[in-house]
């Protein structure tokens, strides 16, 4: 059995859009997941909130940082709330877990639960990060899949994988097949924060990062195919 965490951006689900939630992008990136999924394969989702919340950069808005982090924590709620229900409309089975206190629309993520979800054949998705300001979603998704004995982190993004420079600005940019967590801690490659390499190099987790919006690509990197780039420890 094959036990992984799915990291998606709060973007992921912006489509065209600037703001919100689009809806061919949702369903697509569930249909995706459902094509990938098998018998013998167990997944999690992490969510962000970017397309709901951004903490009020370039809006002029001076908010204490626990607050605007606690917004952003309960728009990762809503973006949960939405993927499980497009989920659940083609025929898979899902849970919403959260770290913040939301019982009507989902269940408080307890890690022993969460595991015997996983063990029944539903997809969890893991909303409100850590339920902990100053913790961005990506150490949410390190911290989850270390907790729950994730056998890799898949870190779905924007471009092919991971480069020496940003690929959107710079032609020449380079793509990794492969490196190492402290090679991208050293280099500051930005795949994800600090912290949350660190927990997957503390706790022995690979992550593949790979480009969310090519066709198949979820469903591919979901049945554990190669491409874009790994990072082990």
């Amino acid at each position: 059995m094959r036990r992984i965490v799915l990291k998606l951006s709060g973007e992921a689900l912006l489509g065209d859009d600037r703001y919100g939630l689009n809806m061919d992008s949702l369903f697509r990136i569930s249909r995706e997941i459902k094509d990938g999924l098998t018998k013998t394969t167990q997944l999690a989702i992490v969510i962000g909130g970017g397309n709901i919340w951004r903490g009020g950069r370039g809006q002029g808005l001076q908010l204490e940082r626990a607050i605007s982090d606690n917004m952003g924590m309960l728009a990762t709620i809503i973006n949960a709330i939405a993927l499980q229900n497009s989920l659940e409309q083609i025929g898979v089975p899902t849970r919403v877990m959260s770290a913040m206190e939301v019982s009507r629309v989902a269940e408080p993520y307890i890690r022993r639960r969460a595991i015997r979800h996983l063990e029944k054949g539903r997809v969890i998705v893991f909303a409100a990060g850590t339920g902990n300001p100053y913790f961005s979603t990506d150490t949410a998704a390190a911290l989850r899949a270390s907790e729950i004995g994730a056998d890799m982190l898949l870190k779905a993004t924007q471009v092919d994988g991971v480069y020496n420079a940003d690929p959107r600005k710079f032609k020449n940019a380079k793509l990794y097949k492969r490196l190492t967590l402290q090679q991208a801690i050293t280099k500051r490659l930005g795949i994800m924060d600090t912290s949350a390499m660190a927990l997957c190099q503390e706790n022995n987790l690979s992550i593949q990062v790979f480009n969310l919006q090519k066709p198949k690509n979820i469903a591919k990197a979901i049945r554990g195919q190669s491409f874009g780039t790994l990072v082990t420890p």
